[in-house]
């Protein structure tokens, strides 16, 4: 949708678009991960994203994707944060959001409400604060466990506080599912769904150094690239085929993948959770295995097809090794069919192109495993510097405009 910088403030301006500069996967926090009801009643919440691409103006998703009650945010406030890992913003650049004139908002059940448009220029590869305060706690939470950047909380409403005093502070994020910016006509959306190799798992807490955030900074490195955004839609534990750590990936793909602003490429890399978890508790028959690729390459086929009835192109991503993962343990079987997998994912025909990141973060000696140097010490995820392997060996040219 095209939309003009000034149109909500009545200034004439040269048409924009919306592009998502940062989003995360909705789902119901496990109970470790949860907040308590006490700690949601009258209860103010700080959290920072890292944003892709920059623009002019902004917009906030808060969501309710989840809850099974209606959820009231009273107010909901951006800032510029003085580090990633503090409480503490710039009060100078304390702006609330509105949504649809009104400073408060009631999400019904299972649904999330985009912000007005608020001019308040931001920088691509930067910071923004996110604070909104809840009267009640949500019924049922909606939030991303997985988020690798702490949240601060505190009772009563200090949303426009410089600092949240005494604050208690968590590794998630909770009922914000994704900021968009205006950038240039032209400008788009790059899709990452995944699992926890996607989310980040092995990353550096505030350190934004998943794989996705690596690709952003090399887009942003290129003027031809400038105006493309990175949304990670990667839940740790996720499958493509049963839900588990959030809903399956088919499950999700309306929401993750079709609904941010200005799609218009995705990265499809699961499929791990399904291959290693078939086996996981036991060896089982061949017959199996030979069904769960089966199944796996035909929601491969599923995510193509309901990808490109909407325009969109779709790379897929060869699946990394694993053995001697102390969680799967997988055994020659499920080595066979991450084969037999990724050599469908690299034949012609299928994905609109390969990212081959078994190819990059496998050791040349022992192929069945990480690189040493790229393994973060569970035989499954990649390091830091094996997430940034992954994301400089993405063609930025498979994002021509």
């Amino acid at each position: 949708m095209l939309v003009s910088v000034g149109a909500h403030t009545g200034a004439q301006t040269s048409p924009q678009v919306w592009v998502a500069s940062w989003g995360a996967s909705q789902q119901i926090p496990e109970p470790q991960n949860a907040m308590s009801a006490d700690e949601l009643h009258d209860a103010t919440v700080r959290q920072i994203f890292h944003l892709s691409v920059g623009g002019p103006a902004l917009r906030v998703h808060v969501s309710n994707a989840f809850g099974t009650e209606a959820l009231h945010f009273t107010s909901v406030h951006v800032a510029r944060p003085v580090a990633a890992s503090s409480s503490a913003i710039d009060p100078a650049t304390d702006k609330a959001l509105a949504f649809a004139g009104s400073g408060d908002v009631m999400v019904p059940p299972g649904a999330e409400f985009v912000s007005d448009a608020l001019d308040c220029p931001v920088a691509a590869l930067s910071d923004l604060s996110v604070t909104f305060h809840l009267d009640a706690p949500p019924a049922t939470q909606t939030g991303h466990p997985g988020s690798r950047a702490t949240s601060y909380f505190v009772h009563g409403d200090f949303v426009s506080a410089p600092n949240l005093l005494e604050a208690k502070h968590v590794d998630h994020w909770y009922q914000v599912a994704e900021i968009d910016v205006l950038a240039s006509v032209g400008a788009a959306t790059i899709v990452a769904l995944g699992d926890s190799i996607t989310d980040g798992h092995g990353a550096t807490t505030n350190g934004n150094d998943r794989w996705t955030d690596v690709l952003a900074q090399r887009l942003q490195a290129s003027p031809n690239t400038r105006s493309i955004g990175v949304s990670n839609q990667g839940i740790g534990g996720n499958h493509l085929l049963t839900d588990g750590l959030g809903p399956n990936a088919l499950a999700r793909f309306d929401r993750d993948v079709l609904a941010p602003a200005g799609v218009r490429w995705v990265i499809v890399f699961e499929g791990v959770n399904d291959l290693g978890g078939l086996a996981r508790n036991g060896e089982v028959s061949p017959q199996e295995h030979q069904a769960m690729v089966k199944r796996v390459l035909s929601a491969y086929e599923q995510i193509v097809l309901r990808a490109h009835a909407h325009g969109l192109r779709v790379f897929g991503t060869t699946i990394t090794p694993y053995t001697g993962s102390d969680y799967y343990h997988p055994g020659a079987l499920s080595e066979a069919d991450r084969q037999a997998v990724n050599a469908w994912i690299r034949a012609a025909g299928h994905f609109d192109a390969v990212i081959d990141f078994d190819n990059v973060v496998r050791d040349p000696q022992h192929p069945d495993h990480l690189l040493p140097a790229f393994d973060c010490g569970d035989h499954l995820h990649p390091s830091p510097a094996g997430y940034r392997a992954m994301g400089e060996a993405i063609p930025l040219s498979l994002f021509a405009q």
